[in-house]
């Protein structure tokens, strides 16, 4: 039976260059081989040793230069050495299978694992395409909202809970796999799973189709009301634009979404007010300003058309960042409950508890429905707390004070007094 035998130039390597070295004798001489080779194409003997060339197994063969007709071949004791090393290696294609003599009978194959090479090359293939499916389908999603006229804010928040889920290895396709990834998220809280139910309500409607939603309803909880104290503190810790930003939601308790929006020609700075944008259905409103903010405002960059124009969730990482920083060198852990929101629900109750007039609030947030500024209402109860005070006796010291925030209580031999909460 005639063996499968390789190409000499796969077993041997490639050949040598033209340019290899002539001689490995430092005088240049002809080499003599134990075989006392001659030219096989001129029978000359006058060689040069021309380099070496080596097999796949790291065999030394020599490489002769004849010089009468330039012919270079191979040492023949060398190829036969390397051949001798290629047939004691066993190769499966120089093996005849149908040979009882080629069969080793006094062998037997132990196997103590097998895999189902076709089962699991379909959960390696199938999961991927199911992701790439549901990725199409999610920027469809993008697309669909975009028509229906939903918010851009909106938009970014449900595409990027449903690649959230669908990295959890959620399928849009089937809602059984939505609640079951939901319902495994423990670190996610209770108002957060309400959000991915009505995302994925959103989602299926996209398709015409319903299902049933798991039932989550979140406690309502009253917010966190820091001191004046803690958020001067925070103002005064973080880096420019930071603090103007925070500043800003702090005396006017508008809404971080609506802060983002605004541009510079929202701001009238000879009159101290500024122009809101409302999001979330709320109403249009004009709020006015403090001189402290119209110098940090001043301070800021007005190359862009916007104060705060930059990537929000960067900003927001960067606060977070300042603002441990912040609560370590205080040593103050209520700072770290400090959010962009809470500086809205401060200024709401510090507006009641100053006011008593729950539509002036209203008015101020843009709500629409007063049963969501009822809240503040709840937050109420002061009558411990500690006041700033201070005198004027001049009415240009009085508007400083009302300007920083103080309210007029009373007059005592010609001095007005004034308090503010700490």
């Amino acid at each position: 039976m005639a063996e499968l035998t390789p190409s000499p130039d796969v077993i041997f390597g490639t050949k040598a260059g033209s340019n290899a070295s002539k001689s490995e004798h430092a005088d240049g001489s002809a080499g003599i081989s134990p075989l006392n080779p001659s030219c096989p194409k001129c029978g000359g003997k006058k060689l040069w040793r021309d380099g070496n060339r080596y097999s796949i197994f790291g065999d030394k063969i020599q490489r002769w230069l004849c010089r009468d007709c330039k012919h270079r071949f191979s040492d023949f004791e060398d190829v036969l050495k390397a051949w001798s090393t290629l047939e004691r290696i066993e190769m499966i294609d120089t093996k005849s299978l149908k040979s009882w003599d080629d069969k080793d009978t006094s062998r037997q194959i132990c196997v103590t694992e097998t895999k189902n090479l076709a089962a699991e090359q379909q959960t390696t293939q199938v999961p991927r395409r199911n992701e790439e499916e549901c990725k199409g389908k999610i920027i469809e999603h993008a697309f669909w909202m975009q028509k229906e006229g939903y918010a851009e804010a909106t938009i970014t928040r449900r595409i990027r809970l449903l690649r959230t889920m669908v990295n959890k290895g959620a399928n849009l396709q089937d809602p059984e796999s939505i609640k079951e990834t939901i319902a495994k998220q423990q670190k996610w809280s209770v108002k957060t799973k309400e959000i991915a139910i009505e995302t994925y309500s959103c989602f299926l409607k996209m398709q015409g189709k319903a299902w049933s939603p798991p039932k989550y309803k979140a406690v309502r909880k009253l917010p966190f009301i820091p001191t004046e104290d803690e958020i001067n503190s925070l103002i005064a810790g973080c880096n420019k634009k930071t603090a103007t930003f925070l500043q800003l939601l702090k005396e006017t308790g508008m809404r971080c979404g609506e802060a983002f929006m605004l541009e510079w020609t929202d701001f009238d700075l000879e009159n101290k007010t500024v122009n809101i944008t409302p999001e979330k259905g709320s109403e249009p409103r004009q709020l006015r300003i403090s001189t402290q903010l119209i110098a940090m405002l001043n301070s800021l960059p007005k190359e862009k058309p916007k104060p705060f124009d930059c990537s929000h969730r960067h900003f927001t990482r960067t606060f977070r960042i300042q603002r441990a920083k912040i609560a370590i060198k205080l040593k103050n852990d209520r700072i770290h409950k400090i959010h962009f929101h809470t500086l809205r629900h401060w200024k709401a109750t510090m507006e009641y508890a100053k006011t008593k007039d729950i539509l002036h609030v209203m008015k101020m947030l843009g709500h629409k429905n007063i049963q969501n500024t009822l809240l503040y209402t709840q937050l109420i109860s002061f009558e411990n707390d500690e006041f700033h005070s201070a005198t004027a006796s001049t009415v240009q010291d009085a508007q400083k004070l009302i300007e920083a925030g103080f309210e007029y209580v009373c007059e005592f031999s010609d001095v007005k007094i004034f308090r503010r909460r700490k």
